[in-house]
């Protein structure tokens, strides 16, 4: 019964996400950032805050993408959902199966021209604070962080940990990638995870500067 439940979640979610995303006009900036070093066959890593990470669930769909998902009961419609949308999932979080989801992620970035879209601060917070993941996982296979943030102009907003924003329709969505960001093996940890921070707070500010001129 439990697994009937979620495969209708994830089937209803799909297209409810489709749907929303759709009636709605978009305005993305950046995305030769990552597409570029894509097509030279090197491998990137997309840096959303957990609050903002749905939009990007839907751009960038359809791409054999992978996607990383915890394995709790929520994250289990999202991966489903991402599924049902062209991604590929890697399953796990700091809080549970972290070394598998992490030999996961370096194995994705090991293929050339591979994309893995991460939330740092997920899956359960605190909000906007990343965790050391995104960063190992780019100091070990030298793969560029593209931090990236988006909002719209009609929007709904659930809090629990962070505020998770699903779009109204007929609204205007701003997506925004930012320049790529390389962290060297021999940098201090501490500094890379407030450089990080920063960047992708700064982005977001940016993004929401613009969707509410």
């Amino acid at each position: 019964m439990k697994s009937l439940k979620l495969y209708l979640l994830s089937k209803i979610g799909k297209w409810i996400v489709i749907l929303l995303y759709n009636t709605n006009k978009w305005k993305v900036e950046g995305e030769s950032n990552y597409k570029e070093l894509i097509k030279n066959n090197k491998s990137v890593i997309i840096s959303i805050w957990h609050g903002r990470v749905l939009t990007f669930v839907r751009q960038l769909a359809n791409n054999q993408f992978y996607a990383v998902a915890g394995t709790h009961s929520d994250a289990e419609i999202i991966s489903r959902i991402c599924l049902d949308t062209g991604w590929k999932v890697i399953r796990g979080s700091s809080s549970d199966k972290g070394k598998e989801a992490f030999e996961g992620i370096i194995n994705a970035l090991k293929i050339p021209g591979s994309l893995v879209a991460m939330t740092p601060d997920g899956p359960k917070g605190p909000a906007k604070i990343p965790k050391a993941g995104v960063i190992k996982a780019a100091q070990k296979t030298g793969a560029a962080i593209i931090p990236a943030a988006a909002h719209c102009t009609k929007h709904w907003g659930f809090t629990n940990w962070d505020t998770f924003y699903v779009p109204k329709p007929f609204g205007r969505i701003e997506v925004i990638y930012g320049k790529p960001i390389y962290f060297s093996k021999d940098q201090p940890f501490d500094d890379c995870l407030s450089f990080l921070k920063e960047e992708m707070d700064n982005l977001e500010k940016l993004v929401d500067k613009r969707v509410f001129e």
